[in-house]
C-alpha cells in the first residue's frame, strides 16, 4: 500500500507548529486560531484573552451601539498588547459610524460579513487595515477575491449565528473554495477541537476561526445560564431556520417553537419579524432567558461540556492538534 498524504497540506501542518503560516505571518500572530466575532459574546475580554494566547481576537460589532464599540477597543488596548480584530456585519445599522470609528481607533484587522466585500475593504487597505470577508459559498469567495480581501473565511452549515443558504458542509464547502481561490483560507463551521482544525488545514485552510468554543469561556461576555446551556446540548439541539430572512442557527427551545408555529400557519414573512424584532438574541444569550430569548450557537456545541478559561482551549487546541499523526493508507 502506497502512502496517500497530500505533502503539501503536511509542510503546511509543519510550518504551523514551526510557527510559519501564511495567516500568522498576515495578522502578526503566533497561531493560526481566529475568535468568531459573535454577537453578545465577543466583548473586549474575550478577545484580549485570545489575542494574549496567540491567536486572533476578535471584537464583535454587530450587538454594539457605536459608543459601546469605542470602548471595548480601548479596553481591549490596554488589555493586550498583541493585534485583535472587529468584526462588522454589514446588515446592521450604524455602519458608517462604525467604520469610522475603527479608522479613528486605528484598528489593524477587520473582518466583514452579511455583505458585498467591495464596499469598505478598498477604503479600509488604503488605511493600512487588513480585510478578510465571510462568506458560505465558493461564488461568493471567488467574489471576495475578485474584491481584494486579504484573507477569505469559509463557514459551513454547521456554524452558529447567521449562516448561509445553501446548507454546505465545512468539509465539502472548504476544498472546494481552496480549488478556486489562491487568497489565504480560514475554515469556520463545526471546529471545537485540535483534531478538527487539523481535518480543516488538510482540505486546504490555513487555518481555522471558531466561535462556539470560545462562547463557552469565562471570559466570553454572554450570560452564564447561557454558557451553562451550551454544556448541555446534545446532537440535533440546533436548527437551521428563517430562510425567508436572514437564516440562523439557533437553539430549539419556547421561542424556536414560537417560529415553528408561524411557520405551520402560512409562513408569515411580517409576522417571523415581528417576533424577531423584541430584542430576542439579547434576551437570550446576554440576558439569560433560556425560554424566550434566541439562542444561537453551532452543531458542534455537542461537542463542548465544559466551561473553561480560554488559556485552557488553546491549551487543549494546540495539545490534541500536535499529538494526531497524518493519515498513512
Amino acid at each position: 500500500m502506497s502512502n496517500f498524504i497530500d505533502f503539501n497540506a503536511a509542510k503546511k501542518l509543519h510550518d504551523m507548529q514551526e510557527n510559519k503560516n501564511r495567516l500568522t505571518e498576515l495578522f502578526k500572530i503566533q497561531y493560526p486560531i481566529i475568535q468568531g466575532g459573535m454577537i453578545w459574546h465577543s466583548g473586549w475580554r474575550l478577545a484580549s484573552a485570545v489575542s494574549n494566547c496567540g491567536g486572533l481576537g476578535m471584537i464583535g460589532a454587530g450587538s454594539m451601539y457605536p459608543d459601546i464599540l469605542r470602548e471595548n477597543i480601548q479596553k481591549c488596548k490596554k488589555a493586550t498588547d498583541r493585534p485583535f480584530a472587529v468584526n462588522v456585519p454589514m446588515l446592521y445599522p450604524n455602519l458608517e459610524e462604525i467604520i469610522n470609528i475603527i479608522l479613528e481607533e486605528k484598528i489593524k484587522i477587520v473582518f466583514t460579513s452579511a455583505g458585498n466585500p467591495k464596499t469598505y475593504t478598498e477604503a479600509l487597505q488604503k488605511e493600512g487595515i487588513k480585510v478578510a470577508h465571510v462568506v458560505s459559498s465558493t461564488k461568493f469567495a471567488v467574489k471576495c477575491e475578485d474584491a481584494g480581501v486579504d484573507a477569505i473565511v469559509a463557514e459551513g452549515f454547521e456554524a452558529g449565528g447567521h449562516n448561509g443558504r445553501d446548507e454546505t458542509t465545512t468539509l465539502c464547502l472548504i476544498p472546494n473554495v481552496k480549488k478556486h481561490i489562491s487568497t489565504p483560507l480560514i475554515a469556520a463551521g463545526g471546529i471545537a477541537l485540535g483534531s478538527q482544525m487539523k481535518a480543516a488545514m488538510i482540505l486546504g485552510a490555513d487555518g481555522v476561526q471558531i466561535g462556539s468554543r470560545f462562547a463557552a469561556t469565562t471570559e466570553a461576555s454572554s450570560h452564564d445560564n447561557w454558557k451553562k446551556k451550551i454544556t448541555e446540548l446534545n446532537e440535533g439541539d440546533t436548527h437551521l431556520t428563517l430562510k425567508e430572512l436572514a437564516p440562523v442557527r439557533m437553539v430549539k427551545n419556547k421561542f424556536f417553537n414560537e417560529l415553528e408555529e408561524i411557520y405551520n400557519t402560512g409562513r408569515n414573512t411580517e409576522a417571523l419579524m415581528a417576533s424577531l424584532g423584541r430584542a430576542r438574541a439579547k434576551k437570550g444569550m446576554f440576558e439569560g432567558d433560556m425560554e424566550d430569548g434566541e439562542l444561537e450557537i453551532g452543531q458542534v456545541s455537542a461537542l463542548i461540556n465544559e466551561i473553561l478559561p480560554v488559556e485552557k482551549v488553546f491549551e487543549n487546541l494546540l495539545k490534541e492538534f500536535n499529538e494526531i499523526k497524518n493519515p498513512v493508507l
